[in-house]
């Protein structure tokens, strides 16, 4: 059986962390258990984790506030959050806390274990693609600095403090300057799963990444609107110009 870390799940349902585990297990993780946001938090200062599936309604500190502080810990760990609530706004606030996919309750077991492997899947392309990338982990614009290997964004040498999917687009953008996104596209590449109908979370991240790195965010000179259309990033002569 392969040796990973575990997965911590943060849920204070034990009939759905049972399940988690037999089905986790099959996959070669082990669980880790926490019945409240609190002893959630500590048990993930106290060890590495391979992933954390974090219930939004908890005793103590509820899922939005842990996922606040794992994410201004830990940028990197992968955070599938559950909740029982279907409104728009919870599975929205989720995601631009960091949370990398979100299932309302309730769900199926083979969904959850689908969204799993999912997760797992991406972090595997995406250290394949860093892999592949070490001769240029450099991208430079100017004063804008994208070291792709330490995931650190500097700018007129000043380091930026940028969360997963803000480092996540600036790098898609970074990477194809020039190139025309809309926002489902930016959906699909950067959070890895059909958001359909979540666009407006890409405009969100947009203006606060705009706020990092621009000089004037209403003429922005490297994230540019494409009217009617979505998002590109500035071809290098035009930032010359």
């Amino acid at each position: 059986m392969a040796n990973h870390d575990p997965v911590l799940i943060i849920e204070d349902d034990p009939n759905i962390c049972d399940l988690v585990e037999i089905h986790l297990g099959d996959l070669g993780y082990s669980l880790e258990r926490a019945e409240d946001g609190e002893s959630g938090l500590e048990k993930f200062r106290e060890a590495e984790y391979s992933l954390i599936i974090l219930d939004l309604m908890l005793p103590s500190i509820d899922g939005f506030e842990v996922c606040k502080q794992i994410r201004a810990a830990d940028k990197e760990i992968p955070i599938l959050m559950l909740t029982a609530k279907s409104e728009e706004v919870d599975k929205v606030l989720g995601l631009e806390l960091g949370a990398d996919d979100y299932l309302t309750k309730p769900f199926s077991i083979r969904e959850l274990i689908a969204r799993v492997k999912a997760i797992f899947r991406r972090m595997e392309v995406d250290q394949e693609q860093t892999t592949a990338d070490q001769e240029d982990t450099m991208l430079t614009y100017d004063e804008l600095q994208v070291d792709l290997e330490k995931r650190k964004v500097t700018l007129d040498g000043e380091v930026l403090d940028l969360t997963v999917k803000e480092f996540d687009l600036l790098e898609l953008f970074a990477r194809n300057p020039g190139k025309a996104f809309n926002r489902q596209q930016l959906l699909d590449m950067v959070w890895g799963y059909q958001f359909i109908g979540y666009e407006h979370t890409v405009n969100s991240h947009i203006n606060r990444l705009r706020n990092k790195i621009e000089q004037d965010t209403s003429n922005p000179r490297f994230i540019k609107t494409v009217w009617g259309v979505g998002y590109r990033f500035a071809e290098r002569n035009e930032l010359e110009s």
